[in-house]
């Protein structure tokens, strides 16, 4: 004898094969898929699954370097002594250790974008795809040289 959740389920099915729906064909009784247990470490195994998941951490360091500077800006319109408790506060030793650990996030993240480019962007000039060097190439000068004149204004401003 079938209980009434059953019956209901059959009808279902069945109005759902009737219509021409794609319904699996799995009931209530249909044994579990043989699944093997994955740890939660799957990552660990290849090196490119590692460098897959400390790109995806990256963005996390993005969004802390947003998140201070969105502080600087709070701090500089707060006037000059919110800008130097903020200095204070960001010159602790842990908060420079956060930091670093912060850039050496971006510049992961950075380098992969770049690195990542010719992939997404596809360039064919006569038929032929244009090599990844030429794509990413100025994608890397034009990092240099903005990071340069930042570096000669800051200081500059000593």
């Amino acid at each position: 004898m079938s209980s009434p959740g059953q019956a209901s389920s059959r009808a279902k099915i069945s109005s759902a094969r009737s219509h021409g729906e794609a319904f699996p064909a799995y009931t209530e009784f249909h044994p579990r898929w043989y699944r093997p247990r994955v740890s939660t470490y799957w990552w660990l195994g290849k090196w490119a699954y590692v460098k897959f998941i400390l790109r995806e951490l990256s963005s996390v360091a993005v969004a802390w370097t947003v998140a201070i500077m969105l502080l600087q800006i709070r701090a500089l319109t707060g006037g000059p002594e919110a800008y130097l408790r903020l200095e204070h506060r960001l010159s602790s030793p842990w908060m420079i250790a956060l930091n670093l650990v912060a850039f050496a996030f971006l510049l992961l993240h950075s380098i992969t974008w770049f690195n990542l480019a010719p992939k997404a962007m596809v360039v064919r000039i006569g038929g032929k795809r244009l090599p990844a060097v030429l794509i990413s190439g100025p994608q890397y000068l034009a990092w240099i040289a903005i990071s340069a004149i930042v570096f000669a204004i800051i200081i500059s401003r000593g």
